[in-house]
């Protein structure tokens, strides 16, 4: 255990562009660790934490614009990425091979800005720039549900730790709650004064902390 901060690995040249979005994942079966990148050279790679450094396992190819969000699930076998060309793909991260790629055009008019896998890695959600939350169905990569209610980009969302719940953050300034059962909107926040670029959960799902343009953190009070 260290008893101070350091860098421990630098891996220079990862990608052949900016690199927008990663995610670190564990695999439930033998506990190894994965972290994956996504670029604006439309690559995903993913990386092998081995405690010391990054080992690239595998090069994900298949989006034809820059990846801007990727998620791992918690089981830490499967990887969800987006990017420009508004597709998502899944991939299995023992293989290395591309499980699904959900054309998310007809659901999603313009470019998803982010994603995330429930806890139990059953659905994934994702935020667009035309303001509309999709839901979908991991294992058959079919769209769930579809939600309205932000006037501008949907920024950024989070799932509560019980799947009960997940949160959204937007150009519109809020943030919304959202049911997952009922697929509906039970409350929403509006103390940001410009647009909010990041939202999370705490560990237990009692609080949500979000950050925007206007240089505030704000952390909100939820009944669980």
């Amino acid at each position: 255990m260290s008893t101070q901060y350091s860098i421990l690995c630098k891996q220079e040249q990862a990608h052949r562009d900016a690199i927008w979005s990663v995610a670190w994942g564990k695999n439930t079966n033998d506990g190894s660790e994965t972290v994956v990148s996504g670029s604006l050279d439309d690559l995903v790679k993913v990386w092998k934490w081995n405690g010391e450094n990054l080992d690239l396992q595998w090069t994900l190819e298949g989006h034809q614009l820059g990846v801007v969000s990727v998620d791992v699930s918690h089981t830490g076998n499967i990887a969800a990425s987006s990017s420009l060309d508004a597709h998502i793909r899944l991939w299995d991260l023992d293989s290395g091979k591309q499980m699904r790629s959900i054309d998310a055009g007809p659901g999603h008019a313009m470019p998803i800005r982010s994603l995330t896998f429930s806890p139990d890695s059953q659905l994934l959600v994702t935020g667009s720039d035309d303001g509309y939350i999709k839901i979908y169905d991991v294992q058959h990569a079919s769209l769930a549900g579809t939600l309205s209610g932000h006037g501008s980009w949907v920024l950024n969302v989070a799932f509560s730790p019980d799947d009960a719940q997940f949160v959204s953050s937007s150009s519109d300034k809020s943030v919304k709650v959202w049911d997952v059962a009922s697929r509906t909107c039970v409350h929403t926040f509006f103390d940001h004064q410009e647009q909010v670029w990041g939202v999370q959960y705490n560990r237990n799902g009692s609080k949500i902390v979000s950050v925007g343009d206007d240089q505030e953190i704000h952390i909100y009070d939820c009944p669980i």
